[in-house]
């Protein structure tokens, strides 16, 4: 009996499973176990060419020979899937994340929700989401480095605020003292830009925001523009080096008097996301994960 491997997804895309990829984070005492488990039921449903494939969380990405896989479900936490997303994005694979880890915000089933997850995939209830990614390169190094989540700069020393030169399609917008500044898609808009006091996205829309880490000031506001827009900020700090962050993965030095440049990248994060499931949505999913607009007496 042939299995069909060309599913149709509620918007309207295609979803090849015909060489799935299992990733799983070695980090996750549980994470072997899930693979396995998963591996078992897609073989007990025709599906043969499966590649599993492991990773480390303290590798900070995911380092292996690209697979031939046509979609990838990902094991383990929101930063194993980040890594997992700059690492498949640029071949436009579609992602399905299984969470073993904390909070799991771009992870849709926890492990004993497989079995119905799988199901619902093979009947077509799900979509296809994709999500803007961002890209940065400095005048030092021009090679891009990309993100799902944000870009962060920040200065090595500890307890040393620095000075930092906004411009947006090359006119100057405003200047930061500031331990550093964040640039953020939605989708990283409720992780570090939310601890900073950045506001809530909703990952469908083409925007950044800009905010910056612990301004001196009282009326620096974070700001919300366009992805179309070219952010570059120079950089003037006494600091021996800086970081420039993606997704809180990787990093690179730069000098204390160094640019970097900010764009859309090209390619978006396909993420797969079953529609008809219970508080799936992304409104229920701030306030079962974040307590967002929770009563205190719920």
């Amino acid at each position: 009996m042939s299995t069909l491997t060309q599913i149709k997804s509620k918007n309207n895309k295609i979803l090849n499973l015909s060489k799935i990829g299992i990733i799983y984070n070695t980090d996750h005492k549980t994470a072997h176990a899930v693979a396995e488990n998963l591996e078992n039921l897609l073989n007990s449903k025709g599906f043969s060419d499966i590649k599993m494939l492991a990773i480390s969380g303290k590798q900070k990405k995911v380092d292996f020979t690209f697979p031939d896989i046509s979609m990838a479900f990902i094991i383990g936490g929101d930063g194993t899937f980040l890594g997992a997303a700059r690492f498949f994005a640029p071949n436009d694979i579609p992602l399905f994340g299984i969470n073993t880890g904390r909070l799991g915000f771009l992870s849709q089933l926890v492990p004993s929700e497989i079995e119905k997850g799988v199901e619902k995939i093979l009947s077509g209830k799900f979509s296809i989401e994709e999500r803007l990614m961002i890209k940065s390169s400095t005048s030092l190094d021009d090679k891009n480095k990309i993100a799902l989540n944000d870009v962060v700069i920040k200065g090595g020393d500890v307890s040393r605020t620095m000075q930092l030169f906004l411009f947006i399609n090359d006119k100057h917008v405003c200047d930061y003292i500031a331990d550093g500044l964040i640039i953020s898609t939605p989708t990283g808009s409720t992780a570090y830009t939310l601890s900073a006091g950045g506001p809530v996205v909703v990952p469908e829309l083409e925007a950044f925001v800009i905010v910056p880490i612990c301004p001196h000031t009282l009326t620096t506001r974070p700001i919300v523009i366009p992805a179309s827009e070219n952010i570059t900020v120079k950089i003037n700090s006494d600091s021996g080096f800086i970081y420039v962050t993606s997704d809180g993965q990787e990093n690179i030095k730069i000098t204390g008097n160094d640019t970097i440049s900010v764009q859309k990248y090209d390619h978006k994060a396909l993420l797969i996301h079953i529609e008809d499931k219970e508080d799936s949505d992304f409104y229920s999913i701030l306030r079962k994960k974040l307590h967002w607009g929770v009563s205190p007496s719920s």
